[in-house]
């Protein structure tokens, strides 16, 4: 039998991310992408006040995405 890994860290927060504002994860880091002068928490402000979404996500997408692209 396979083991499941248990997924941790910043994209353990991705399934109620998509379950919760409706978009892919890739719709959010997309959107990201284009803000990749401002620092981190600009960005999570940005999806905070632009897009509704709650600190911890916000948080969790940004976190992702730098430590992705070594921004």
């Amino acid at each position: 039998m396979g083991e499941k890994t248990k997924v941790t860290g910043p994209a353990s927060y991705f399934p109620s991310i998509e379950k919760k504002y409706g978009q892919p994860i890739e719709h959010w880091l997309k959107l990201l992408s284009g803000l990749k002068d401002m620092k981190h928490m600009e960005m999570v402000d940005w999806l905070k006040t632009k897009q509704g979404m709650g600190h911890g996500h916000a948080n969790a997408l940004v976190g992702y995405l730098r430590a992705k692209s070594k921004v």
